[in-house]
């Protein structure tokens, strides 16, 4: 059977690539025999990679972030190599390599090796200054009064103090971070801008483009459509959200601030309805419930939980994340898991990207393709996921204890709604900051940040405020050219939703379909997603899963609302 559905795996991706097969047998057993050379290399080399850049997070000691450092370097080493690149180059370029699946496995290799092929002490010192960077983020904590606030702290004072000087000291001590990694993050800059103009590109912005198979044109002409598909629409929700803020904040619409958002960047939906979509989740185990749903899809995830760190400690990163260890199984999430709405979203969020990984992907693909398509795609699936969290029948099915459902299903509803317009607002932000901090790094950062904020998200620039609030986003400094992948991945979620809506409850209203304990959901995943692994591109994929290419018209839907 496995082999049957990898069989429609390779005829689809000829298909939608348009492949004629002119291949040489020859040059076909060469390139097989390179994958399986670059497994046997890579795959002891990035396993313990990632073992180190777990044990770093969990711990946050010094000497883990030099264990980390010293694993990269190796990985470096190894895709810098100007012979091995210049083999893959020559059989990529030769197009007779007649098994797509190998050609492919040749691409991906051949993408991860052109990254390298600058020198290597520029390599290094990228990495060194990433870890320093990560380490700062991972051990900062927020200071108010001599007293270390814990993100969720923050979050809790943002969300519910009527103290509009409070939020503010607790707003602006968050930022500080920011401060304290500024240099850094320029000086990263300058070197990933140096790394990429060596390999033949503008700037380090169009060259992790290039990397990740995606076309700047293209990426900025989806993102204007975007920005004029939400903007009316996000006017009418902030308008909204700023007449319950102002009422709950005690001040004039017209003096609402940055710190007044519950969110230290305004990506979310403040907590500003009247019903309190926390209260379901602080009496119950929100880690056993995530087991519950996705073991109730076919999707089991306890060996996941078994191995993952999913509670605050001192000096853990207080961020979340999925691991793949392996590619053979051993994938890990790391939470801060508190009783509420986010960190249940959370938690779905970080097991969907569990369940696309080496969990869920044939072990018989070749070792570079066992993973998932690309970013945008396993967002998406974490994504579809979480928006579950914010849905009564749900939580309900899934053993919660809802008060006043009116209540809940409205405030819920337009939580969920303004979620997706302001995260949408969010990452044109994100988007277009990076984009011109790498064109540009000699400009004023901090007034392109606050402009960009102040036209997409409609936020107030804090009056003479010059501080690097830019660097505070840990995406930016040790994640970059990620973000835009978000938004992507929240339109193939909306998308791949309706899909299932469609294929699975033969045509329900995609706003009731939750997948509870119904595993057709795991086996049209395991299909249409998983099984690919990464033999297709994002965009054959995106139409192999939901039958057209990516597009905006199912998030509209969403967002909409009723």
């Amino acid at each position: 059977m496995l082999m049957m559905r990898l069989g429609v795996v390779v005829l689809v991706l000829l298909a939608c690539l348009h492949i004629v097969v002119r291949g040489d047998e020859a040059t076909t057993a060469e390139a097989r025999k390179v994958v399986a050379d670059f497994e046997a290399k890579f795959k002891p080399l990035e396993t313990a990679a990632n073992l180190a850049w777990w044990q770093a997070n969990i711990t946050g000691r010094e000497e883990d972030f030099k264990k980390k450092v010293e694993a990269q370097n190796k990985i470096d080493d190894m895709l810098a190599d100007p012979k091995a690149f210049a083999k893959i180059k020559a059989l990529k370029q030769s197009k007779k390599i007649d098994d797509p699946i190998i050609a492919r496995a040749i691409d991906v290799i051949y993408l991860k090796y052109l990254e390298k092929q600058v020198p290597a002490d520029l390599l290094r010192k990228i990495v060194e200054k990433m870890n320093e960077v990560e380490k700062k983020f991972n051990v900062f904590r927020a200071n108010v009064d001599g007293k270390e606030l814990t993100d969720n702290q923050v979050r809790n004072v943002l969300r519910g103090s009527r103290s509009s000087k409070d939020r503010q000291r607790v707003w602006e001590a968050s930022k500080k971070v920011g401060e304290i990694v500024e240099a850094d993050l320029k000086e990263l800059v300058r070197l990933r801008n140096q790394a990429a103009q060596k390999l033949g590109f503008k700037n380090f912005h169009d060259l992790q483009l290039f990397l990740n198979e995606q076309d700047s044109d293209e990426l900025m002409k989806l993102f204007d459509e975007l920005d004029e598909l939400t903007r009316e629409p996000f006017i009418a929700a902030k308008k909204d959200i700023d007449k319950r803020l102002a009422l709950q904040c005690r001040v004039r619409v017209d003096d609402l601030m940055p710190w007044h958002y519950h969110d230290p960047f305004f990506q979310q939906t403040p907590a500003v309805f009247e019903g309190n979509i926390d209260a379901p989740y602080q009496k119950i185990d929100l880690v056993k419930i995530t087991q519950d749903f996705y073991n109730g899809i076919n999707l089991p995830v306890d060996s996941v939980v078994a191995r993952s760190d999913l509670f605050e400690k001192r000096g853990k990163s207080p961020h979340a994340f999925c691991i793949d260890i392996d590619r053979d199984g051993d994938v890990r999430v790391l939470c801060n898991v508190v009783g509420n709405e986010q960190w249940m979203s959370t938690l779905l969020h970080e097991f969907g990207h569990a369940v696309y990984s080496s969990k869920y992907i044939p072990d018989s693909l070749p070792y570079v393709l066992r993973a998932e398509s690309h970013i945008l795609t396993t967002e998406g699936i974490a994504m579809m996921f979480e928006r579950l969290a914010k849905k009564r029948a749900w939580i309900e099915k899934m053993g919660g204890v809802v008060v006043n459902p009116k209540a809940f299903d409205e405030a819920a509803d337009k939580m969920q709604r303004y979620q997706l317009l302001i995260f949408s607002r969010w990452c044109q932000v994100m988007l277009r900051f990076e984009k011109a901090m790498y064109e540009n790094p000699e400009q004023d950062l901090s007034d392109l940040w606050w402009g960009l904020v102040e036209k997409y998200q409609m936020l107030k620039r804090p009056e003479g405020r010059k501080a690097p609030d830019y660097a505070s986003k840990i995406h930016i400094v040790v994640a970059p050219v990620y973000y835009h992948n978000y938004m992507m991945g929240e339109l193939f979620a909306s998308q791949l939703h309706h899909a299932i809506a469609k294929e699975v409850y033969k045509g329900a209203d995609p706003k009731t379909v939750i997948y509870v304990k119904n595993e057709q959901v795991g086996r049209f995943l395991r299909a249409k997603v998983f099984n690919p692994g990464k033999t297709m591109t994002w965009n054959v994929l995106t139409k192999f899963a939901t039958g057209e290419p990516l597009s905006a018209k199912a998030f509209a839907a969403d967002f909409k609302g009723e």
